[in-house]
């Protein structure tokens, strides 16, 4: 049976190819650097043949602890429609931009008594947190350097073990066949944030490297259904680029779709052999587990660009983070789900995955 790390929080992603130098040109593809210096004779749980070497090698993209974090007021480099990943513990809000993440891939905070690595991989677009216990005490995740379907590899400094964001997995070292403990983040654009959370503290452009944050490195990449850096499987079914919600049991995988919240904004599925909420806008989606004993016509969607999300039919208000910020019920949480922001290529090529509609 695999082990599991130890979660930090009770809560329910991301290399890059761009080099630790100034220079803001990616590899023309794989093959470059020192291939985050893992013998191919060591074991793997998946196939060491697609393990390809990103570039800049181990750290060559330089990962964060504890950023300095500024003002929402204080920051200047970010457009209304830039991205960021949000994450909530208690009063304490904080924002990573993916103009931070493009270049650095993770961020590793501590955001009161949470130790949390924010991994991003800039060529998946998947944002996803993993709590830094490890056996109890707490580690860094830096970048190894290394790519599977094209995602980010991180390895943690404690075990020198390898893993896959995606599959939130280790997947090579000490550590094999263990699960990272996830930590829910949320992700929307910059000028939603800003009107949930004014009062929020940003991972700034003070980061002690010199990075022309605001400018990606990939140029058109994330639109550009065309373009790819290194070989991934292909699923037609979506436009390879598309930001979907993904819901995740096992080897499978669930897609929500931005257009599914057009006409209504709050809806109920089954997946896994489990109720969830699905909660969504043109500017982000969250899912929850559904409460034990209710059903989707007990909340109703009140979220006008405030704090506020969701109210149920016994008076609570929830929050975009599933807390209960008013009503008998307040302080505690929905229970979150197992799920991630991406682009779709990226989640049938690790999930046997299924399209919300289809």
């Amino acid at each position: 049976m695999k082990n599991v790390l130890i979660l930090l929080l009770a809560s329910g992603l991301s290399f890059a190819c761009s080099s630790s130098s100034d220079s803001t040109a990616p590899p023309d593809g794989p093959g470059q650097g020192n291939g985050g210096d893992s013998p191919s004779n060591v074991e793997w749980s998946i196939p060491r043949s697609e393990v390809l070497d990103g570039g800049p090698g181990k750290d060559g993209i330089p990962a964060l602890i504890n950023p300095e974090l500024v003002s929402i007021e204080a920051i200047d480099f970010l457009s209304d429609d830039d991205l960021v990943i949000g994450f909530k513990n208690g009063d304490d809000v904080r924002a990573y931009p993916h103009a931070i993440l493009d270049w650095h891939e993770i961020i590793n905070d501590n955001i009161g008594d949470v130790s949390v690595a924010v991994t991003y991989c800039p060529l998946t677009g998947t944002g996803i947190g993993w709590s830094r216990l490890i056996d109890g005490s707490e580690t860094t995740f830096g970048v190894s350097g290394l790519l599977y379907n094209t995602n980010l590899i991180p390895y943690d400094r404690a075990t020198d073990t390898n893993w896959s964001q995606i599959l939130n997995e280790a997947v090579n070292g000490p550590l094999i066949g263990t699960l990272a403990e996830t930590i829910t983040l949320f992700e929307t654009d910059w000028k939603t944030w800003k009107a949930l959370y004014p009062d929020s503290k940003i991972a700034g452009r003070n980061t002690g490297f010199s990075r022309t944050y605001g400018v990606s490195p990939y140029g058109d990449y994330n639109t550009n259904n065309n373009r790819f850096l290194f070989p991934v499987p292909k699923d037609s079914r979506l436009p390879s680029k598309e930001r979907v919600h993904a819901l995740l049991d096992g080897d499978r995988a669930k897609a929500y779709r931005f257009s599914s919240f057009d006409s209504e904004h709050v809806i109920s599925d089954v997946f896994g052999g489990k109720g969830y909420l699905i909660v969504g806008n043109a500017n982000f989606i969250v899912s929850f587990e559904m409460p034990a004993g209710k059903t989707v016509d007990d909340f109703e969607y009140i979220h006008t660009g405030g704090e506020l999300l969701l109210e149920d039919n016994d008076g609570n208000q929830w929050d975009v983070f599933g807390e209960a910020l008013m009503g008998p019920d307040t302080g505690s949480f929905l229970i979150k789900s197992k799920s991630m922001m991406g682009m779709w290529f990226s989640i049938p090529a690790f999930y046997e995955t299924d399209i919300f509609g289809q």
